[in-house]
C-alpha cells in the first residue's frame, strides 16, 4: 500500500508565505503525477497544482504567480510553494500521489491533508 503524508500548514498572514511538503511511500514501483488540492466540506476535490514525473506543471487560475510546485530530490516528494498569501487561499490542502503498485496498475493515492490558515 501506499502512505501520503503532508505537512506544512499553518496560521500565516495576508502577505505571508507557507512550504507545503508532501511525502509518499510504500509499495511504489513508478510515481506520475503528483499534486495539491482543495478539500471542502460537502464539495469535491478541486485542483490546486499539479506536476507530472517529466515536470509538467499546472495551476489554479486564482494561484498563478504566487504558488510553485516542486519535485523534491527524493523521487516521491512534492512541495508547494505558497508566497503572497490571501485570506481566500484558506482551506485544507490535500495531496494526492499517482503512483504505480504494480505492471499497468496505476492507482490515486491521498493524503490526510494539512490546515493552511490566513488571517489577520
Amino acid at each position: 500500500q501506499v502512505q501520503v503524508v503532508e505537512s506544512g500548514g499553518g496560521l500565516v498572514q495576508p502577505g505571508g508565505s507557507l512550504r507545503l511538503s508532501c511525502a509518499a511511500s510504500g509499495s511504489i514501483l513508478s510515481m506520475y503525477t503528483m499534486g495539491w488540492y482543495l478539500q471542502a466540506p460537502g464539495k469535491q476535490r478541486e485542483l490546486v497544482a499539479s506536476i507530472t514525473s517529466g515536470g509538467i506543471t499546472n495551476y489554479l487560475d486564482s494561484v498563478k504567480g504566487r504558488f510553485t510546485i516542486s519535485r523534491g530530490n527524493a523521487k516521491n516528494t512534492v512541495y508547494l510553494q505558497m508566497n503572497s498569501l490571501k485570506p481566500e487561499d484558506t482551506a485544507f490542502y490535500v495531496c494526492a500521489a499517482d503512483a504505480a503498485i504494480s505492471e499497468n496498475v496505476i492507482g490515486r493515492f491521498w493524503g490526510q491533508g494539512t490546515q493552511v490558515t490566513v488571517s489577520s
